[in-house]
């Protein structure tokens, strides 16, 4: 026999699930803690997915447990649950899922995650992975154990049957697999469920860790996120390849209504540009076009100028509830939101949004902590290699109040930022989908959206200085004009006066002045205001009563109180101007202490108190 006769017969197909039966670092099984963390996530973003595609406000239980020398994951859901004949593919067959050819916003897009996770645990403990899923109440909950044939990548059922499960609905997967399970602020389960928490503030989330001890991460908003709707393909992505595959397996008899009704932001007047640009017949059958004749339609596409795909295949996170996370898990002084509007990289639509919570309890020596995420899922691993990171660590930071020691690189202080890509296909660089390649049009919108949140931090800052050295100054004043009047009144054997218009005309502030008097049996109440700012003062002024008031000038918007009555005006006041309040109470309905402004700062307040 030959040699190539020889070599022929060695030849043989490898199916997906034996590759990475044997390089299943590829996807993030390359350590013992990362396994574990992999795994977690993967089964957490299967039921976040599945429970917003539902409707249904997730509520997901996660399990830790040593099994002797093993961890056994529980991760169990509230979501529609997996219909019987469907769960053996959905966990034990890589490369199966409803998302691969959907052009929308998801966490996952490839059909490998739970299914690769699957393949872990077998490999490692040689145990089946176990679910129990139910579609809806009165229906019998489908138990199987499940394992996968990695020579076909087919999955094998070696038991099911109908049990009886106390939920409503939804599903519950158990692996046992090797790991190793560590206590971290982010490279741990822990660090991957707080994060996932602060960009899903729509999930509670239960994490059991394996000593027992229970973490809840509870939800911030009782809102679903913006559904996400699929769209067809961009003009601007497509390659020549592709449009020769669609062009052959049309269904559509006229090339004018295939265009039209094939790529996302091409109408009846483009489609017809089109063909003129390439010079072919509109009403033409697509599949009779030839090589040349795709290469030329695909010449067209660069030449016109076509909209941006629709918006509405993403959904972002939003200003409020990125401050919402924040706020959830972080103790902050101040948090500055962005949103970038939406862009295009290679066809696909995309956007960038940005977080950065500054003060309160974070470290001020260490480097500033980078939250990544796409499409919603946190990204532990690969920093270094990620375009979050280079687009961060590319920004001058000392223009915007933060410390950057060598000039660049990530800054340095008591800050946090948080940084999601949300994309129809988020180009990740590599399968375990732990970093955001460094495409041109991506690093440009981080970028911007850095800055944007920057530069309200450094306005913020900026303010907080302005106001520092506002209350030292009053400090010192308040210091030295109390002696002047105590040593004025006692030369002039007078009685002492109030300094606080004075400190308040010298400080440029606003004023509140309260003075009583009695008139037929009633306390009579006037407060004046002035503003001694070369600035327009906006706010409220709360008196907090122990009975309802009469006589009341201006009227007053009233709020009952357990104890009393909150009388409440509306003020906008310019430099210089000034307002005048009364009121009258019985002689023991007094204000339960000082009057009270809200809306401004404390330190540019005199005679109130601030909240």
């Amino acid at each position: 026999m030959e040699i190539a006769e020889e070599l022929a017969r060695q030849q043989k197909a490898i199916t997906v699930a034996e590759f990475f039966e044997k390089n299943r670092q590829i996807l993030g099984f390359d350590s013992a803690p990362r396994a574990l963390i992999t795994c977690v996530k993967e089964a957490v973003d299967n039921s976040l997915d599945a429970c917003e595609d539902a409707g249904i406000l997730p509520d997901i239980f996660v399990q830790i447990k040593r099994s002797g020398d093993y961890y056994q994951v529980i991760v169990e859901d509230n979501g529609p649950g997996i219909v019987a004949e469907e769960i053996p593919r959905v966990f034990a067959k890589l490369l199966y899922g409803s998302r691969f050819h959907t052009l929308r916003q998801s966490r996952g897009q490839q059909g490998i995650g739970i299914s690769a996770a699957v393949l872990y645990s077998q490999l490692t403990s040689g145990r089946p992975t176990k679910v129990i899923s139910k579609i809806g109440p009165g229906r019998p909950a489908r138990y199987c154990e499940l394992m996968i044939n990695t020579a076909k990548n087919e999955p094998e059922v070696l038991k099911a049957e109908e049990v009886e499960w106390e939920r409503p609905r939804g599903t519950r997967v158990e692996l046992e697999l090797e790991g190793s399970y560590v206590r971290s602020r982010r490279q741990s389960v822990f660090g991957s469920l707080k994060s996932a928490a602060i960009v899903n503030p729509h999930a509670r989330i239960t994490l059991m860790e394996p000593e027992g001890n229970v973490e809840v991460f509870e939800r911030a908003t009782e809102a679903l996120p913006k559904r996400a709707y699929a769209i067809q393909p961009h003009p601007a992505g497509i390659e020549l390849g592709e449009l020769i595959k669609l062009l052959r397996y049309t269904e559509k008899k006229k090339l004018r209504v295939f265009l039209k009704e094939t790529f996302s932001s091409i109408g009846s007047i483009s489609a017809q540009e089109l063909c003129v640009r390439a010079g072919l017949d509109p009403e033409r059958p697509p599949s009779s076009l030839d090589h040349e004749e795709a290469k030329k339609l695909l010449a067209a596409f660069k030449q016109i100028k076509v909209k941006a795909p629709p918006a509405d295949c993403l959904s972002p996170i939003g200003e409020d509830l990125i401050k919402a996370g924040l706020e959830k898990e972080y103790r902050l002084d101040f948090i500055a939101t962005t949103v970038r509007p939406v862009s295009v990289y290679s066809g696909n639509p995309f956007l960038v949004e940005v977080g950065l919570g500054f003060g309160g309890e974070l470290e001020k020596e260490s480097r500033v902590e980078i939250l990544r995420f796409a499409n919603r899922v946190p990204l532990v691993y690969q920093q270094g290699a990620c375009a979050i990171t280079h687009a961060v660590e590319s920004v001058s930071w000392k223009n915007y109040s933060l410390s950057q020691p060598t000039g660049a690189g990530v800054p340095v202080g008591p800050a946090v930022l948080l940084v999601h890509v949300a994309s129809t296909n988020i180009p990740f660089t590599s399968e375990s989908k732990d970093a955001v390649a460094d495409m041109p049009e991506i690093l440009a919108e981080i970028d911007l959206g850095l800055k944007e949140a920057a530069r309200k931090l450094r306005r913020y800052l900026s303010r907080q200085s302005s106001l520092s050295e506002r209350r030292e100054k009053e400090e010192i004043i308040r210091k030295i004009l109390p002696r002047i009047a105590k040593k004025l009144s006692d030369l002039l054997e007078k009685e002492e006066p109030d300094i606080g218009p004075v400190v308040a005309k010298i400080m440029g502030n606003l004023l509140v002045h309260r003075h009583a008097a009695q008139q037929n049996g009633l306390t009579a109440i006037k407060i004046e205001v002035e503003n001694h700012s070369d600035l327009v003062r906006a706010f409220k002024l709360h008196e907090v009563l122990k009975q309802k008031a009469v006589f009341v000038s201006p009227p007053a918007k009233v709020i009952p109180l357990g104890d009393g009555y909150d009388y409440h005006w509306k003020l906008s006041l310019g430099p210089g101007e000034r307002a005048s309040l009364s009121y009258s109470v019985p002689a023991d309905g007094a204000s339960l202490g000082e009057p009270v402004v809200e809306g401004l700062e404390a330190e540019i307040v005199t005679g109130a108190r601030v909240i």
